[in-house]
């Protein structure tokens, strides 16, 4: 209220200086016609300064603040994929019955990255993400999430993030798997029910960071594309990915 008040009186103050100058330049010269001529004009010319200025100029800044905070928001989707992401895709994608199948056809030798990326793009979309029931080692998922808590705490608090809804998403998934495995002091002789629910969650966590991961590497293929063709060639649905200390062999 107080600011809407302060404001009035702002706006008050200055209409009231306006009259003053207007009537003092009348006092001056008596010459109505002109002072209306001016007036007139002035009016006019506001509305293509609010065309100018609002729609105009304020979109163009807009736009380049939202790149600035994209661009800001996929450094620390990076950091999330070299922390967390790409290793948790190498564990799921072994637990998944149909990965062998369309291995095959994400490896493409010969091919520029864009190609290669398409194809992998095509498959990974259609992909269905389901994991085999009696396969999965959920200790080796649940140590690697709770080395990794304090960094999705982390990255959860960043209020940035919440202007990315599809990576928050990821987050949240891959943070509620962490509780659901970190809530069982033992994962050995789970009953059915529990499988069957944890696998639900890895589903949902797999699929989520499969897609985003996708996100993620179009971002690199159009504004970095020398790390866009690393990432590519260590993509973790590639089970002959070159590692990442062999590259400068």
């Amino acid at each position: 209220m107080k600011r809407i008040n302060w404001q009035v009186l702002l706006g008050m103050c200055l209409l009231v200086l306006s009259a003053l100058f207007y009537f003092l330049h009348y006092l001056i010269f008596r010459d109505l016609h002109h002072i209306f001529v001016y007036l007139i004009g002035d009016v006019a010319f506001v509305f293509i300064e609010v065309l100018l200025v609002t729609l105009i100029i304020h979109s163009v800044l807009e736009q380049r603040e939202k790149k600035a905070r994209l661009e800001k928001l996929n450094m620390v989707i990076g950091v999330f994929y070299s922390e967390v992401g790409t290793k948790l895709l190498e564990i799921l994608s072994k637990w998944d019955p149909q990965i062998e199948s369309i291995q095959k056809e994400l490896v493409i030798e010969g091919k520029s990255p864009a190609r290669k990326f398409g194809r992998i793009c095509r498959y990974l979309k259609k992909h269905d993400y389901s994991i085999e029931s009696e396969k999965p080692d959920w200790d080796i998922v649940k140590a690697f999430l709770m080395t990794k808590k304090d960094f999705l705490l982390r990255l959860l608090e960043n209020q940035n993030l919440l202007e990315h809804e599809s990576f928050t998403d990821v987050l949240w998934a891959v943070f509620h798997l962490a509780e659901e495995l970190e809530a069982r002091k033992s994962l050995q002789g789970l009953p059915d029910s529990d499988h069957k629910h944890l696998s639900g969650d890895v589903k949902r966590v797999y699929g989520k960071l499969a897609l985003q991961w996708l996100k993620y590497m179009e971002h690199l293929k159009n504004s970095y594309p020398h790390l866009f063709s690393l990432s590519l060639r260590t993509n973790p649905f590639d089970r002959s990915a070159t590692p990442i200390v062999q590259d400068s062999l």
